[in-house]
């Protein structure tokens, strides 16, 4: 697998140096550095304080090392979900490189939107048309095959709007805070609506997140025997989702302790916030509010993708931090390579 330093990693790299090699600077060195892609006040203030509290010995909130779990959606809180997810960006490019060997896709929904690039009727579709488009492009190989085919995609495919690599689609100030955490002895843990196997090629090198840490929804495997040794093959159907319930449900199932701290943008995301917080002792639940039409996209409620609504309703009565992209944030994507 090839890889790709993150900006950040090389900033941390030096910034370690620098302090000979600590990992954890003395607090007057830390306070003036954490979180330099942030505003101060409001949210990051919030979630410092919060850091402060489970981390200190002295602190009547103090949280042992082993319960110290962050959980972090990815689509639209980690990296950029528009104008749609990027697996399902993937998805539409496999469609068009596969439709040669499927001539019936050319008048099949909801292939046939794809490949006459009526993306409103692919939408209108809805999640049924785009598992049926997953369940069709991800199938039938085995999970190397599958591998070097999500590398090779991300290596040449670019985002519509800004024309960078999708794994440059990342936000700086969640990559900062992942690396904060980590600094005082979090695990951090993906849980997302998206494909295991799809985020594990990337999450390593765009977050510092190890693959084993990626909770997401998966489709149904068999183990098979040929020419070239034992491989594991990728079949049609959807073993688990991800989204919604399933979040705690997955949680629980990998990580078998409650987090204390949960992220997410959207209302697929609420009951992984609601279960997360409803735990005892100290604990945090943020949503990434999109704020920013300039710098990436406004929205919430109408939203075809991250559609926050009820996360937006009930956010302050449940105590949970909300971040205002367009104010909390000085920058929103790291410097283009």
């Amino acid at each position: 697998m090839k890889t790709r330093m993150r900006p950040t990693a090389l900033a941390l790299v030096a910034t370690l140096t620098v302090l000979g090699g600590c990992f954890a600077p003395p607090p007057t060195v830390e306070r003036s550095s954490t979180l330099p892609s942030w505003n101060a006040g409001g949210s990051r203030d919030a979630i410092i304080a919060f850091v402060d509290r489970v981390t200190d010995p002295r602190s009547p909130d103090f949280v042992p090392e082993p319960d110290r779990i962050a959980v972090f959606d990815n689509d639209g809180t980690l990296w950029s979900e528009q104008p749609m997810y990027a697996q399902l960006a993937f998805a539409l490019d496999r469609v068009r490189a596969m439709a040669p060997d499927h001539p019936e896709w050319k008048t099949t929904p909801p292939f046939q939107f794809v490949l006459e690039n009526d993306i409103r009727s692919l939408a209108a579709t809805g999640e049924h048309g785009i598992v049926e488009l997953v369940l069709a492009t991800h199938a039938g190989m085995s999970t190397d095959e599958f591998d070097a085919i999500v590398e090779a995609w991300l290596d040449e495919a670019r985002h519509p709007q800004t024309g960078r690599p999708y794994d440059q689609m990342i936000y700086q100030p969640m990559v900062e805070l992942l690396d904060y955490l980590r600094r005082h002895k979090f695990e951090t843990w993906i849980v997302s609506g998206g494909g295991l196997d799809f985020m594990r090629i990337f999450v390593e090198d765009a977050y510092g997140i190890p693959p084993q840490q990626v909770i997401g929804s998966y489709g149904d495997l068999e183990y098979e025997v040929g020419p070239d040794g034992p491989q594991l093959v990728r079949t049609p159907g959807i073993a688990f989702i991800d989204d919604k319930g399933g979040k705690p449900i997955g949680i629980h199932r990998v990580i078998g302790r409650r987090p204390i701290a949960a992220f997410g943008n959207s209302d697929g995301d609420f009951q992984m916030l609601e279960w997360t917080t409803a735990g005892d002792g100290p604990r945090l639940g943020v949503y990434l509010h999109h704020t920013d039409a300039e710098r990436e996209v406004a929205y919430d409620r109408t939203s075809s993708f991250g559609r926050l609504d009820r996360g937006l309703d009930e956010a302050d009565e449940r105590g949970w931090v909300v971040i205002d992209m367009k104010t909390d944030w000085r920058t929103v994507f790291p410097p283009s390579e």
